[in-house]
C-alpha cells in the first residue's frame, strides 16, 4: 500500500520530464540560416578558393570561376570551368549555359539543378547525387558518371548524347553511365 501512495508523485515527476521543452541543437537547412548563408560575390572570381561557401539562391550568371577550388560550396553560376566541385551542393542550382569543363563534380549534389546546355565536356561527377537534376541539350563528351544516381529518363536522354573517354579516369562516358 505504500507504494501505491508513491504512484501519483512519480507520474507526475514523469510528466514534467517528459514535457520540458529540449532547444534544437542545430539548424542545418541553409534556408533558415539567412542572408548571411550567402558568400560575398565578385565579378571575377577566377582561381579563389571557396571551400565550403554556399551560394544559396544567388546569382552567379557571368561570374568567372574557372581554376577556383570551390570544395563544398553551393553554387548557381555560368562558368566553372576546371572548378573543383568535390563534395559541393548544387541543389536546386540553375546552370542552364554553365561552363562546367573539366569540373571535379565528385561527390556533388546537383539534385533539383536545372543543366539547360551545361557544357560538361570532361568533367569528373563520380559519387554525384543528381536524381532530379534536368540534363537538356548539355555536352557530356568525355564526362565521368561512374556511380551517378539519376533518374531513368535523363540516363536515357544522356546515353543518347554520351561520347568520348575522360582525360582524368579512362573511362568512356558511355561505361560510366551503364548505357546498353
Amino acid at each position: 500500500m505504500v507504494h501505491l501512495q508513491r504512484l501519483p508523485g512519480l507520474a507526475v515527476a514523469l510528466l514534467l520530464i517528459l514535457w520540458t521543452p529540449v532547444p534544437a541543437l542545430a539548424i542545418t537547412a541553409p534556408e533558415l540560416r539567412g542572408a548571411s548563408a550567402n558568400a560575398v560575390v565578385s565579378r571575377d572570381m577566377h582561381g579563389r578558393q571557396l571551400q565550403a561557401a554556399e551560394y544559396i539562391k544567388a546569382d552567379l550568371a557571368g561570374v568567372d570561376l574557372s581554376a577556383s577550388d570551390l570544395t563544398g560550396a553551393v553554387f548557381n553560376t555560368s562558368d566553372l570551368s576546371g572548378a573543383d566541385l568535390r563534395g559541393a551542393s548544387l541543389f536546386g542550382a540553375k546552370l542552364q549555359d554553365a561552363n562546367l569543363r573539366g569540373a571535379d563534380l565528385r561527390e556533388a549534389t546537383l539534385d533539383s539543378g536545372i543543366l539547360r546546355r551545361a557544357d560538361l565536356r570532361d568533367a569528373r561527377l563520380e559519387d554525384a547525387f543528381a536524381f532530379n537534376a534536368r540534363f537538356e541539350d548539355v555536352d557530356i563528351t568525355g564526362a565521368d558518371f561512374t556511380n551517378v544516381i539519376l533518374r531513368k529518363d535523363q540516363l536515357r536522354a544522356l546515353c543518347r548524347r554520351a561520347k568520348g573517354t575522360n582525360p582524368s579516369t579512362g573511362q568512356p562516358t558511355r561505361a560510366t553511365l551503364g548505357c546498353t
